[in-house]
């Protein structure tokens, strides 16, 4: 039980340095693995450039990007537990909370004693609702091991970009859903990404050469409106 807790990574976001310390401290005495950041921009870039985030906490009241917005953006594409911090107890809040897509809410001030109490009894939660390994991605012959950024397409090695890996992986993912070219860029460039958004299109284009006939037949592209993983119904 000890040695998968260890396992277990945590975004930690929140522009109070003393509450997002104390809130780490905590954590990390209890055996879990912490990523801090200072606000939600911060929060939406590490979610989406560090991988293998476990479960986030993060406050409502950020600058740049406030907790829901932070929630929506991650619910674009990952179904990772999300616990909400905030200094108000009003209602609004804990509604806004569970629209945006939260799994719990926490009003300050709290114990962090019993805050790490509600971090694993989410996570194992999470762990029984969601079995399957969501590490390792598996469509018609093509397998991407997350964590480990290397691609088979019918075991043989298909070298990618990290860009590139980053599209396979949200479009994988969401196989089946569109995602514009401004989706794509904010989650995987960023959202403070300065450039020319064609980009998008010429990475699709270099993956789906890449990934030969697999890419032809499941990468598609949407004209006018994006790109897709599409996955044929038996």
């Amino acid at each position: 039980m000890e040695e998968v807790k260890n396992m277990k990574r945590i975004l930690v976001a929140d522009d109070e340095a003393r509450i997002r310390r104390l809130v780490c401290d905590f954590l990390k005495n209890a055996g879990y693995e912490t990523i801090e950041a200072v606000d939600g921009r911060e929060a939406i870039e590490k979610f989406f450039s560090v991988g293998s985030i476990d479960l986030v906490i993060c406050d409502i009241m950020m600058p740049e990007a406030d907790g829901w917005e932070v929630t929506r953006k991650i619910r674009e594409s990952s179904s990772v537990p999300i616990l909400v911090l905030t200094a108000r107890s009003q209602e609004f809040d804990e509604l806004m909370s569970f629209e945006s897509g939260a799994d719990d809410y926490v009003t300050k001030p709290f114990s962090p004693g019993v805050l790490v109490k509600r971090v694993e009894a989410i996570l194992k939660r999470s762990k029984t609702s969601n079995p399957q390994n969501d590490d390792v991605i598996s469509i018609d012959g093509l397998v991407i091991d997350i964590p480990a950024h290397t691609v088979t397409n019918n075991l043989r090695a298909v070298e990618l970009t990290i860009k590139e890996h980053n599209i396979l992986v949200k479009l994988a993912k969401n196989h089946g859903r569109i995602f514009s070219r401004e989706q794509l860029l904010d989650s995987i460039w960023g959202i403070d990404f300065v450039g020319d958004p064609r980009t998008v299109d010429s990475h699709v284009a270099r993956l789906r050469t890449k990934l030969g006939d697999w890419g032809e037949a499941h990468l598609k592209t949407v004209y006018g409106v994006g790109y897709k993983i599409e996955v044929e119904k038996s």
